[in-house]
């Protein structure tokens, strides 16, 4: 399995919101600036992700993004699911109930899939998000502190 730009950038983008969104909605320029992902790109993640529940946009003065639910209840899986769709390394019609695969019977190669795919899905969904922003917090802190939380004009 390997992730595109989407998944990786959207990650980036969703632990730098839960580090600098504690009370105040953060704007996209900010994130942008931090993460050096193009801002059209990242308002084209955050529509992805505003869709899936996981962020709300906030208009006006100080408006932006914040996360839709708490950090502790959004895993990788969560994410890389609203951006990337299927995370499945293998999609083996064995295991489909419409049109499977005509030597699913006596397949024997399709436990392995699907135990990679088990893995892979295991994996992103126990790790949260709010795991990987206090990790960033605490390699910002060990690298002389955050990176301000400043929106151009």
């Amino acid at each position: 399995m390997k992730l595109s730009t989407k998944g990786r950038y959207g990650l980036r983008a969703l632990v730098d919101l839960a580090v600098n969104s504690r009370e105040e909605a953060v704007c996209i320029q900010s994130i942008a600036d931090r993460q050096n992902i193009s801002e059209s790109y990242l308002e084209q993640l955050m529509r992805l992700l505003r869709k899936a529940g996981l962020v709300q946009s906030v208009r006006g003065a100080g408006g932006g993004y914040r996360l839709a639910k708490p950090a502790e209840s959004i895993s990788v899986g969560d994410i890389l699911r609203a951006l990337e769709g299927d995370l499945e390394a293998v999609n083996c019609k064995a295991f489909q109930k419409e049109h499977p695969c005509e030597g699913a019977d006596i397949c024997v190669t399709k436990y392995v899939w699907k135990r990679i795919n088990d893995a892979i899905g295991q994996a992103v969904d126990t790790i949260m998000l709010s795991e990987l922003a206090e990790e960033s917090r605490r390699l910002q802190d060990s690298h002389g502190g955050a990176i301000a939380n400043v929106c151009r004009k």
